[in-house]
């Protein structure tokens, strides 16, 4: 009988790109997860109520212990699963530095490439939404001019890909060498996001050979084994169970946090997001853990990365 304590449950929908790395992630570990589908679009309030208004994709929730963006995700699973490591070579801390620039300027670039190639035909909802999100309150405007300079954007991913395509050729298997690491998994879903969403994606990166290598031994990982569950089942879960998240404050804490103290937690841009509120219960230099007590979920520990993201005293 599965023990649903240790249930890996990922809140995530099939198009998300940032979905994809961790499915990736969950491939090279070779673990089984469990499958909660939420909406592409605002409200989701069935994963805003284990979160407590994060609405960003994608979630993973282990019994009562919720973990918000892949950093947290990622970082979690190596705790959990130290083998096979995402972490095969001892340059563990340059692969979190380059990932800050894989999941920020990287990233925030290849949507503004998705959004601006797809101009007009872009659906509205949607538009709006991941405009406000990833381009700010001056979205609409900020939209028109990534479609004016789109021909900018190809090129600025020229240098970046030739890069990966260069760190290929010596016919290694993935970036680090013969085994999959973080990083592979932190870089891929740029790659298939561009390939899945940018009509002219195959053509451009068909240019990469090395590259196109690469992104068929990491497809070929697969994303471990997953079967269904619905959101309801998910947060009877949450509910029937406590968390186990450590307790603590580490030392040369920069914000004067302390355990118990009433904080707000939201990413680190102008997204019009709701922020989080709870209180201290872990706070180090990668993570930040608040506890929340809902009737709906009952006690919940919602973990955020602190790089990232702003922790506001309340």
């Amino acid at each position: 009988m599965t023990d649903v304590s240790s249930e890996i449950i990922f809140h995530a929908y099939p198009q998300s790109p940032v979905a994809e790395k961790v499915r990736v992630a969950f491939g090279i570990k070779g673990l089984a997860w469990r499958s909660v589908e939420i909406p592409r679009l605002p409200p989701k309030p069935m994963l805003t109520a284990l979160t407590g208004g994060y609405r960003r994709t994608p979630v993973m929730q282990i019994g009562a212990d919720i973990y918000c963006d892949s950093q947290c995700i990622i970082r979690e699973l190596e705790r959990r699963y130290p083998s096979p490591t995402f972490m095969p070579t001892s340059e563990f801390g340059l692969m979190w530095c380059l990932s800050r620039w894989t999941d920020g300027a990287l990233f925030d670039q290849t949507v503004r490439h998705i959004l601006g190639s797809a101009g007009d035909k872009l659906d509205k909802d949607f538009a709006e939404d991941r405009g406000r999100l990833y381009l700010g309150e001056n979205w609409a405007e900020a939209l028109k001019q990534a479609h004016a300079d789109l021909p900018h954007l190809v090129a600025q991913f020229r240098a970046p890909l030739s890069w990966l395509n260069a760190q290929m050729a010596d016919g290694r298997a993935f970036l680090l060498g013969s085994q999959p690491a973080a990083i592979d998994a932190q870089i891929y879903f740029v790659v298939w996001f561009l390939r899945g969403r940018w009509a002219d994606g195959p053509a451009f990166l068909s240019a990469f050979p090395e590259l196109m290598r690469w992104e068929e031994n990491v497809r070929a990982i697969g994303h471990g084994s997953s079967s269904a569950l619905t959101p309801e089942e998910a947060i009877i879960i949450a509910r029937d169970l406590e968390p186990i998240a450590q307790t603590g404050v580490a030392p040369h804490e920069p914000q004067g946090l302390e355990v118990g103290m009433p904080v707000s937690v939201s990413p680190d841009v102008n997204g019009g997001e709701q922020p989080v509120t709870g209180t201290v219960r872990f706070a180090n230099a990668d993570t930040i853990v608040i506890d929340r007590h809902t009737d709906e979920v009952g006690n919940v520990c919602v973990h955020f990365p602190r790089a990232g993201y702003r922790v506001e005293v309340l």
